[in-house]
């Protein structure tokens, strides 16, 4: 358990005070009504049920306090459990030659189906974005833990309209994206491999390893290759320039010629390690605090409510 803001705790000094300061209050009520020979006020005093009452609203109003002054203070749990071990760009290819149909319908939509699974599958708070590519390379989705806007951003890779894949754009784009990320970092590029156009592989290979960013390749495609949708032209995997981008950083290259093999790609890709984990309390105690309030008016206004 840690403290963001530990100088707020000082002011648990003051709930003795506050239970000293609420039965001398409640001792001057009892002295006011002897005084005044008021027995119907005493009897409000000092009554059993007046007690209860009393220590009930003590008991609720010193909760109530505690869970502010721990929101406050930026209250955290830890507790060990599965945490992913990197940050992770997905880099998917959207060029023509991903609706290739060796996988059915297409890649593209193969590799969208394959990175909802990936995505499925992280533990908990592990921060993805997203970047697709063809012949420019587009950041779709900055670092989030937000898995349902993951998803979301997945489902709505369309092929693109620009002509050519620009692989060293993708990387480079990816890597941007990871720069100043306090975990290790690694790129998950998914492509037939047939890099055509932009910048030199060399060089984004080189940006890459510069900034310790892994970029793991996975090459999706038959060896036979797939035809085009309304071209009959062919398209086959580029296994060097995949192994190489791999190699340069790193990482790691598989094939995928089947759905199957495109998940296990992915999986095997995030690995996932047993550490601490923060469980941020500030905004659960808040609201703790709150419904006590809440809780205390109710009462007032019901059970406890005083008549004249």
């Amino acid at each position: 358990m840690t403290f963001s803001d530990p100088l707020y705790l000082t002011f648990l000094v003051s709930v003795p005070f506050f239970i000293v300061l609420h039965f001398l209050i409640l001792k001057r009520m009892r002295a006011r009504a002897l005084k005044f020979a008021n027995f119907e006020a005493l009897q409000r005093v000092t009554g059993m049920q007046t007690m209860n009452k009393n220590i009930t609203m003590l008991v609720l109003r010193l909760w109530a306090f505690i869970f502010l002054i721990l929101a406050a203070s930026g209250m955290v749990l830890w507790y060990t459990g599965e945490a992913a071990e990197h940050d992770y760009i997905l880099a998917i290819d959207t060029s023509s030659s991903m609706l290739a149909d060796d996988f059915l319908p297409t890649r593209l939509s193969a590799a969208r189906q394959a990175a909802g699974f990936f995505l499925d599958n992280l533990p908990a708070r592990t921060r993805v974005g997203l970047v697709t590519f063809s012949g420019t390379a587009l950041a779709r989705q900055l670092l989030t833990t937000d898995m349902a806007l993951l998803n979301d951003a997945v489902d709505e890779i369309e092929p693109s309209r620009s002509t050519g894949t620009d692989l060293g754009n993708a990387i480079i784009t990816s890597a941007n994206l990871l720069l100043g990320a306090e975990k290790p970092r690694a790129v998950i590029l998914l492509t037939d491999g047939q890099d055509t156009v932009g910048l030199s592989l060399d060089d984004a290979v080189r940006y890459a390893d510069q900034n310790q960013i892994v970029v793991h390749t996975i090459g999706i495609g038959t060896e036979e290759g797939g035809s085009f949708i309304r071209s009959g032209l062919v398209s086959q995997l580029d296994e060097e320039s995949l192994q190489d981008i791999a190699q340069g950083t790193g990482g790691t290259y598989t094939q995928a010629q089947s759905q199957r093999d495109l998940e296990d790609a992915y999986l095997a890709i995030a690995t996932t390690t047993r550490q601490d984990v923060p469980v941020p309390l500030r905004m659960p105690l808040l609201l703790a605090a709150l419904l006590i309030l809440f809780t205390e008016w109710g009462l007032l206004n019901t059970r406890f409510r005083t008549l004249p």
